[in-house]
């Protein structure tokens, strides 16, 4: 959600060349390889945007568990690698992340990189000036995770990251909870009765409103972001305008904390999506969610045919989102009527608390897939039961 009044500065950018460095050079391949074939060694040497490459980080490879292979048929449509195969929820949860370049939308202290630092501590973040960004630096092998917001707890859900989740084709590989803590950040001398217009995203805005007016600030003007604001704010010393940000943001851009805790309701929570080009292995020895989209045909009932599919399977929903079918907006429905009808068609996102490595979660989709129209699975991950 990135408006054009401000830009992040190339140097923020994710654009590092230094980056896209991970395939070793092909004298290193033939070296490794000389007892194989011609034919094996070109194949081994294909270049990073090669979709053939396995993501190439240190962690330990495992053998996919048999229960797995009949799930990823139905998810991806292929079977699991084997060796080394997509990287396990237990890879996935036990790493640090050292060594692990991931991608954020905004400015460094921006939530989302704290949001990132939460997923993976020792990781080296990339800033990104849009969030279509942060899926193309994971696609183009520049990094190696992306960690972006899916919805918050005040104002809902990202939907521009649900549409763009559905043009691209990462696989959500985890989630990860963090709890926002608003501040309203100033100049050094600045007081807050100088305060005459607030800064931020749009959200944290809207988030703080009550309190801003108790503050005697009435003017609110949005960005791009809200590390962006705080750094716009340190970058042309302004002395009547504040940023609501965060903590972090206040100690990189040099800015005073006014007022801590500015948010209108204590329970803010932002709930992120890891994104990756591989998906893991499902397991059913920890709690996991699966996230599916899929399209139904029009007529009554269909919607409740869909979601007894899991009913009749006891599998809980977490959540339920539509959005308009963006290739195909309109349907037209022949209602006997003089003229056709036009309707919506759409898109129907669901969170379900099962993993695909349960039988139960596999039939489930089988079922669905049977009269669905369209069926996508995002991902199958860890669900996170830490404190946000």
């Amino acid at each position: 959600m990135v408006s054009p009044s401000l830009r992040i500065p190339a140097a923020a950018r994710v654009f590092d060349p230094a980056i896209n460095t991970r395939c070793p050079p092909p004298h290193a391949v033939v070296m490794r390889m000389r007892s194989r074939s011609r034919r094996s060694i070109a194949a081994s040497a294909s270049p990073p945007g090669d979709a053939s490459i396995r993501d190439p980080i240190s962690l330990p490879s495992k053998e996919p568990p048999a229960c797995a292979s009949a799930s990823f048929s139905l998810l991806f449509g292929h079977s699991p690698r084997s060796p080394p195969g997509p990287l396990t929820s237990a890879d996935l949860m036990e790493a640090s992340g050292d060594g692990l370049k991931v991608a954020y939308q905004g400015c460094p202290g921006a939530y989302s990189e704290a949001a990132a630092k939460k997923a993976y501590p020792s990781c080296h973040t990339v800033p990104c000036e849009y969030f279509e960004t942060a899926f193309q630096a994971v696609e183009n092998w520049v990094a190696d995770r992306a960690v972006l917001p899916l919805e918050n707890s005040l104002g809902g859900s990202i939907h521009r990251n649900y549409d763009l989740l559905l043009r691209h084709r990462l696989h959500i590989v985890g989630e990860v909870r963090l709890a926002v803590r608003h501040c309203l950040l100033a100049n050094r001398g600045v007081k807050i009765q100088n305060l005459r217009s607030a800064m931020s995203h749009p959200q944290a805005l809207a988030q703080c409103e009550q309190t801003l007016t108790k503050l005697g600030i009435e003017h609110r003007e949005a960005v791009d972001d809200t590390a962006g604001a705080a750094k716009l704010i340190a970058e042309q010393k302004l002395q009547d305008t504040g940023a609501v940000a965060s903590s972090l943001a206040a100690q990189l851009y040099g800015l005073d904390i006014l007022a801590e805790n500015i948010q209108d309701d204590t329970d803010n929570v932002t709930r992120f999506m890891m994104l990756a080009r591989e998906p893991i292995i499902p397991r059913t020895d920890k709690p996991f969610k699966t996230s599916i989209v899929f399209s139904l045909e029009e007529g009554p009932g269909q919607l409740f045919k869909a979601l007894a599919v899991f009913a009749l399977r006891k599998i809980n929903l977490t959540k339920m989102e539509s959005r308009p079918h963006k290739k195909k907006p309109l349907r037209i429905a022949d209602d006997n009527c003089s003229a056709p009808l036009k309707h919506f068609d759409y898109l129907f996102y669901v969170d379900l608390e099962a993993s695909m490595a349960d039988p139960n979660a596999q039939n489930a989709l089988a079922n669905l897939k049977e009269f669905a129209t369209f069926l996508r699975v995002l991902g199958s991950y860890p669900t996170d039961v830490s404190e946000a």
